[in-house]
Order: C-alpha cells, then sequence, then structure tokens
C-alpha cells in the first residue's frame, strides 16, 4: 500500500469531505478495538486523502466513549504521514472570537477515562511531549488560513476536559487563570497517540463560542454552537481543498522514529503478544 500524505480528524460538525473522486469508505481493522468509523479515502485536487468522522457518522460516540488508539491505529496501517486534526473549541480568551481559527501548539490534558498510551503491555515508552505539533503543518495550515483571509491565531494552549459537559464557570475562571487559551474534549490523548504512532499531527480549533466566563456569553448553548459549528466546517473545508493543492508535505522525520528511540524496555523481553498488537506502531520488535 502507497502512502497516504494526509488524513484529516473532523470533530462536531465534519462528517464527510465533498468533491473527492474515487471515494470509498474502508474498513480497517485494529488490536485496539473498534474505531470511530470505517475510513474515507480518495483523491482531492490530485491528492490521495483519508478522512476519520471522530464522533462517528452520526455523531454517536461521546467524546470520552471514543477509541482514541483504534482512530490513530488504523490511520497508521493506512501508512499516513500527517493529520489534521479539526475540533470545536469553546474560547477561553476576550481575542480569540466565535468563528475564528486557532492553530494549537499545547495542550493540558485533564481527562481521566481514557486510554493514553499505545505502550501498557510490558512495554514502556516515554515519548517527549514538549513539541506536540508539528511545525511544518502548521506553518503549511497558516499559510493557507491566510490565502483563503480566515481569521485565526497562530499559537495557543488547548485545556481538553473528560466532558461531555461543558465547565462550570469556577472551572471556566480557573482554567483562563492558567493562561489556557482555548478548551475542548478531544485533542487528548489524540496527539499524544499520533506522536506514539509516529505520524505528524496538527490541532486546526475552531472556536464556536466564550466557554461560560463572559460576562456576555454566560450560557453555552448547543443551538448556539451548532450554528457556529456549522459555518465553521463550511470554512474548514475550504483550508482543506486548498491545503490538497500543495505539493508534497515534508514530515518531520524526528517523529517517524521517536517511539524506536523512547523504548526503555529491552526488546527481547517484550512479550510476542504485545509484539504482534505494536507491530504497526513500533518498528523493528
Amino acid at each position: 500500500m502507497k502512502e497516504i500524505e494526509i488524513a484529516f480528524i473532523g470533530g462536531s460538525g465534519l462528517y464527510k469531505i465533498p468533491n473527492l473522486k474515487n471515494s470509498k469508505w474502508l474498513t480497517v481493522t485494529s488490536g485496539f478495538g473498534e474505531p470511530s468509523s470505517k475510513i474515507m479515502v480518495g483523491v482531492l485536487n490530485g491528492k490521495e486523502i483519508a478522512f476519520l468522522p471522530r464522533h462517528g457518522l452520526d455523531h454517536n460516540i461521546s467524546p470520552s466513549k471514543i477509541n482514541y488508539r483504534a482512530n490513530i491505529d488504523v490511520l497508521k496501517k493506512l501508512k499516513v504521514q500527517n493529520i489534521i486534526s479539526i475540533s470545536a473549541v469553546g474560547s477561553l480568551r476576550e481575542d480569540f472570537k466565535p468563528m475564528d481559527f486557532v492553530l494549537v501548539d499545547q495542550f493540558i490534558d485533564k481527562t481521566y477515562l481514557r486510554k493514553k498510551s499505545f505502550f501498557d503491555d510490558d512495554c514502556v515508552v516515554h515519548i517527549p511531549m514538549s513539541s506536540p505539533v508539528c511545525r511544518n503543518l502548521v506553518e503549511k495550515c497558516s499559510e493557507i488560513l491566510k490565502k483563503i483571509k480566515l481569521s485565526f491565531h497562530n499559537g495557543g494552549t488547548y485545556l481538553c476536559i473528560e466532558g461531555p459537559q461543558f465547565s462550570t464557570l469556577a472551572e471556566s475562571n480557573l482554567y483562563r487563570s492558567w493562561g489556557c487559551d482555548v478548551i475542548g474534549m478531544t485533542n487528548m490523548p489524540e496527539a499524544k497517540l499520533a506522536k506514539e504512532a509516529g505520524i505528524c499531527y496538527v490541532s486546526l480549533s475552531m472556536v464556536t463560542d466564550y466557554d461560560c466566563w463572559h460576562p456576555k456569553h454566560d450560557s453555552v448553548t448547543v443551538d448556539q454552537i451548532i450554528q457556529n459549528m456549522n459555518e465553521n466546517s463550511e470554512n474548514a473545508l475550504k483550508l482543506i481543498n486548498e491545503i490538497c493543492k500543495e505539493k508534497k508535505i515534508i514530515c518531520d522525520n524526528e517523529t517517524k522514529g521517536i517511539s524506536n528511540k523512547s523504548l526503555i524496555t529491552n526488546r527481547k523481553k517484550i512479550k510476542q503478544k504485545t509484539k504482534k498488537k505494536l507491530s504497526n506502531i513500533l518498528e523493528d520488535l
């Protein structure tokens, strides 16, 4: 199977990519369970891409129930080199307005119910996460957002909560005091797992609301979010269309082999069953 240069993970409001040529939905199995959906593959502007709806095609998977490990594992099996994760978020800053995009560069993970690593069975890997996103992808997305004249912020800290409830006012103000910029429910452990799998990752966050801290927007409503989300999803499709016109994106080679370099356990001591399960994620087992 040849490489797929880019996969898009669609969050709330983004369940398919139109105008794909030769498109088909593939069933890809994983040793880590069932992914959110089949994977759509096809060609857009001459570039072969993949698409995965994070919450399922019917948006029936809650953030805590998403099988993040299986999602990343099946994209790795399709030889995906880069992931652009598209997500709806709330803003924790006055100047990060609804309808703005944010190219996130840092995360704070406050989730506690999720499987966060591929390496939990007699195989210990400690990957560095100081730079959780790919600078090449961020730069490319920044260029495209400027080109299509969408309002965006280059850099920001994403606070990931467990959900599915929104924050209390006290929580929202606490996260603001920490210096967080946006709040969401899905980019962790997704970004960690992409790193473990050696896939370059970028988070394109779409602001739908001001969470509940803002005195003029103190009640987050689903109706408000859906309206902004639908419009933002149309803008996200513009970015997808344009980025697929670009020449080959150079993947970060350091990310590709990061788990091999970060393996602590003696390879000879890893059980055969574990080696089989991890054969897609960790090379040379």
